[in-house]
């Protein structure tokens, strides 16, 4: 592991902006409705302050669900044509204003630069282009004799997106639900609330409909819980803790709104004996790595045979150190700080624990990296001989670790890769396909990856267990958004 050296003054200049204290409402920036609170968002590279936001309120919450009922009736009639174009524009202002986008995202939650600019900016495009060709290539009414089964838009929906990819998880949530018909309440993480702040400038750039999309910027125990629990929300979709998940859903059972949910996850990556160790090692880690481990699908759970375990070891920890630490502004940054203090403090305590615990430390440990004295950076720290008891190999520590657990048996290692509560994601090596498809096949996670496949933004993305219910992306992402309705005699000749 090297470092690069600590962050200079970057301005952002949104963060500067008078929308920043204000909510975008019924197609206009308006005033928070009451004293609202400020809060101080911190460049994670820096601990300094970056800008500050207005907190909202129930009362803020109320005004931009009047708004998005009232938008309701003409855009859930509104064309699939129309829809579409509208998505075409955000999907070219996106790729538009990339730029200033990947520099929102770096400074506001300390992901590196050439990864916002490769992956968090344009994966988030991508979501949008997929709902626009999900909604031309969906069938929203269909015959079943002389019934008809119509999909229609669900209505208002409430939108909670988290801190580790804000962008991204907006586009996720919000490109659907426009597809649908729908209208939504965001509510973006405070902690990294810039680009989402900046997605509602595109949004009115791109000649979204007064009311359709609506920004409320608040904590979840105040604007989310207010949202959870609105009558005239009809839907919520959340990405987030399993905790905030939970407390989502049962805010929202009095009014039985529907409720989707993209929660933790502990992902399991089995290395089948027959897997090319020196290829899938490294892009193993890589994948446990990526965004500093801040993903909930991150692959940090390695399951590997005990008789390559030196093998991997060592591979893994060569990857681990060639990895760049430090300024995320710099092109040679790999890994940039964790996103937050209480986030640094909780991988901190997680990796005191797995020392604790009698886990083998193959490298990092806690603290910071050396030449790193200010800022919320982590050690990439690897972990071997775990046990699947432990707690490292249980609990999801969100930063930049891996434990690699060794197995005897194939049905052992399948065994471990299900030793968890949760199952949002899971990867599967080996050179013999019949058996890696077999294995695939009896793991309980709602999206599984054989020998790291390249990104497949139409695929489904959600969880088992108590990683969370409903999908993501895709035509099975835009189907969250919409009702079903039979007709009956729809296709009847004649009255009878």
């Amino acid at each position: 592991m090297t470092t690069t050296a600590l962050p200079g003054a970057v301005r952002l200049p949104i963060a500067e902006s008078a929308d920043c204290h204000r909510f975008y409402i019924d197609g206009a920036w308006q005033e928070p409705d009451g004293c609202a609170h400020a809060f101080t968002v911190v460049n994670p590279a820096n601990e300094r302050e970056l800008g500050r936001i207005a907190m909202g309120s129930e009362s803020d919450v109320n005004r931009a669900v009047a708004a998005a009922r009232r938008a309701f009736p003409a855009f859930s009639r509104s064309t699939v044509q129309e829809r579409a174009a509208l998505l075409d524009r955000i999907h070219a202002l996106i790729l538009e204003r990339a730029d200033e986008l990947a520099l929102a995202l770096s400074l506001e939650m300390g992901v590196a630069i050439t990864y916002a600019r490769a992956a968090q900016v344009p994966f988030a495009a991508e979501h949008v282009r997929v709902a626009r060709e999900a909604l031309l290539n969906y069938s929203f009414l269909q015959q079943q004799g002389t019934t008809a089964i119509a999909r229609e838009a669900i209505g208002v929906c409430g939108l909670i997106t988290p801190w580790n990819w804000p962008l991204y998880q907006v586009t996720a949530k919000v490109a659907p639900a426009l597809a649908a018909g729908c209208c939504v309440v965001l509510k973006p993480s405070e902690l990294s609330p810039f680009s989402a702040l900046m997605f509602a400038r595109l949004m009115h750039d791109a000649g979204v409909p007064a009311g359709v999309f609506n920004l409320v910027n608040g904590t979840g125990p105040e604007v989310g819980a207010a949202m959870a629990e609105h009558p005239g929300i009809d839907m919520i979709s959340i990405t987030g803790s399993t905790r905030a998940g939970v407390l989502v859903a049962q805010a929202a059972a009095p009014t039985v709104k529907r409720v989707t949910q993209e929660l933790g996850g502990k992902s399991p990556n089995v290395m089948l004996p027959d897997t090319d160790f020196a290829r899938a090692v490294p892009l193993g880690v890589a994948a446990a790595f990526r965004n500093v481990g801040q993903s909930c699908s991150a692959p940090t759970r390695m399951v590997v045979p005990r008789g390559a375990l030196a093998q991997v070891d060592a591979l893994a920890r060569e990857a681990a150190e060639a990895l760049v630490v430090g300024d995320p502004m710099s092109p040679q940054t790999a890994l940039g700080p964790i996103a937050n203090r209480a986030q640094f403090e909780r991988v901190q305590h997680m990796i005191q624990v797995g020392m604790e615990d009698g886990a083998r430390l193959l490298c990092g440990g806690p603290g910071r990296p050396e030449g790193l004295n200010e800022g919320f950076y982590a050690r990439p720290t690897i972990f071997s001989s775990v046990v699947t008891g432990m707690r490292i190999a249980q609990e999801e520590i969100f930063g930049p670790v891996l434990c690699i657990l060794p197995y005897d048996t194939v049905e052992e290692a399948v065994t471990i890769a299900n030793d968890t509560v949760y199952g949002l994601g899971a990867h599967v090596q080996g050179t013999d396909m019949e058996q890696a498809r077999a294995v695939a096949g009896q793991i309980r996670a709602g999206q599984v990856l054989i020998n790291h496949p390249a990104w497949d933004p139409f695929a489904p993305f959600g969880g088992y267990k108590l990683s969370g219910n409903g999908r993501e992306y895709g035509r099975h992402g835009l189907e969250e958004y919409l009702e079903t309705k039979a007709v009956l005699g729809f296709f009847a000749s004649q009255a009878s």
